[in-house]
Parts: C-alpha cells; sequence; structure tokens
C-alpha cells in the first residue's frame, strides 16, 4: 500500500515518486541511510525501466530523437556525477547521510514549487555556454540522484525545458533517456559496497513495493488534472518538507 501512495503521488505530480519513498524506508520500514538508497535506487531503476516503453508511446519518437544532443550533453555531466555522489554515499558516516538526504529533500521542494509558479522560466544561451552548463547541471543532477537513491526527473525535466527550452512533456522522456544509464552507473558503484546486499535480504518487500509504485503512477497519471495544483502543490512540497525533517532527526 506505501508504495502504491507513493506512486500515485507521483503520477500526479508527473514523477516516479522516489523523493517520496525514500523518507518511508528510513522512517516507516527502519533501514538505515545507506541501505535505503540503494533499495530506493533498486525500486526507481525497475519503475524508470517500466515508463520508458510507454513514455516512448506517447511521444513521437521523431520528436525524442531531434532533441539527442540535449541527452548527451546531460549525460556527459550526470554519469560522472553518479560514480563520485554514490562514492561519497558510501563513504560517508550515516548521521551525515541522513543530514545531506534531508538537506536534498528541502532542495527537491524549492525546485518544485519554483517550477510549478513559473519561477523558472527558460533562458537563452551561446551554444558552447549551453553546452558547460549542461554539463555542470547534469553533474549536480547526477550527484543528487545518486545520494538520494532517484531517478533524477524531479531535477532533470526543469533542467530541460529551462536550459533548452523543450515542452515538459517531451522534457520529461529525454528525462528518462538520461536517468537510466545514470542509475545503471550510481547501481554499479552500489554493488562494489557491503550495504548492497540488502537487496538480496529483501527481494519480496523491493518488488513488491516496487509494483505498486508502478501501478500508482498509472493511476496518478489518469487523475492528472483531477486534482487542482492550487491543492497539490502545497501539498506536495509540505510532505517534502515534513520528510525531510523526520530524516534529519534520525542522525
Amino acid at each position: 500500500m506505501s508504495g502504491l501512495g507513493v506512486g500515485l503521488l507521483g503520477g500526479l505530480v508527473g514523477l516516479g515518486g522516489a523523493e517520496f519513498r525514500l523518507p518511508l524506508l528510513i522512517g516507516l520500514f527502519g533501514f538505515a541511510a545507506l541501505q535505503a538508497v540503494i533499495v530506493n535506487k533498486a525500486m526507481s531503476l525497475i519503475v524508470v525501466l517500466v515508463a520508458i516503453p510507454s513514455r516512448l508511446l506517447a511521444v513521437p519518437l521523431a520528436d525524442v530523437a531531434s532533441e539527442w544532443t540535449v541527452v548527451i550533453n546531460l549525460l556527459v555531466g550526470s554519469l560522472v556525477g553518479a560514480w563520485i555522489g554514490a562514492s561519497w554515499a558510501t563513504r560517508m558516516r550515516a548521521a551525515t547521510l541522513y543530514r545531506v538526504l534531508a538537506i536534498l529533500l528541502v532542495g527537491i521542494a524549492v525546485v518544485f514549487a519554483a517550477e510549478h509558479v513559473g519561477a523558472l522560466p527558460p533562458v537563452s544561451l551561446p551554444p558552447i555556454a549551453q553546452a558547460i552548463v549542461g554539463v555542470a547541471a547534469g553533474f549536480g543532477i547526477g550527484v543528487v540522484a545518486a545520494i538520494m537513491g532517484v531517478a533524477g526527473g524531479e531535477l532533470l525535466i526543469p533542467t530541460i525545458t529551462v536550459l533548452y527550452d523543450v515542452s515538459p512533456k517531451l522534457a520529461g522522456s529525454l528525462s528518462l533517456l538520461v536517468s537510466l544509464p545514470t542509475m545503471l552507473v550510481a547501481f554499479f558503484r552500489y554493488s562494489r559496497d557491503q550495504a548492497f546486499t540488502v537487496l538480496g535480504q529483501h527481494p519480496r518487500f523491493i518488488l513488491a513495493m516496487a509494483a505498486g509504485s508502478i501501478l500508482g503512477t498509472f493511476l496518478g497519471a489518469l487523475l492528472l488534472g483531477v486534482v487542482s495544483e492550487a491543492v497539490l502543490v502545497p501539498l506536495i512540497v509540505g510532505l517534502l518538507l515534513v520528510s525531510a525533517y523526520k530524516v534529519w532527526r534520525h542522525a
């Protein structure tokens, strides 16, 4: 049920819901910080793999292919960022990781609110400057996604719409093409850490919660537009901030 709720929230805002799942793994199910990140990453990977075919069907392949440079530009930075972010997470003390996760949840809330109130208009940059900023943004997103165990869509989509002036619908598809390789790099780096054994200890739980997240995401997408943004945005921001507070207390 928790997976379904996470997916439903994510679907209502066009995301996978991993940013809501992480606090539940820590607070409700009692996973240690690094274990929660790895479990969250595994579930996020499953959700993204399922979402890619349906997302590509929703957006013409020609439209996605026409923006291949956007994907490459962001990947140059995000792949490196994912490896470094996962390395940092495995080396942090548990108390430090809890605090970092709490701060990142607050950051996600700020970006989410700014995006939905129209505070992130597209910017026009010369090609070289745009490429440099794209690599830097990709690196930062890769680090954050690796440390939180998320796909990164909550940061990739606004980055793509603002930096490359792409429509949100197309940006959603492009973000998945950036997310998948980035997640695989972080996942491989985590596989070298002893905490990775948590996946073998809880396979049924991981598959059940991932399945609930996938179902909830589809249901949330069907309800998209039914719930007013005037209600949804403050609710999501409030949940993220409360989650950040609870994760911080674990430190």
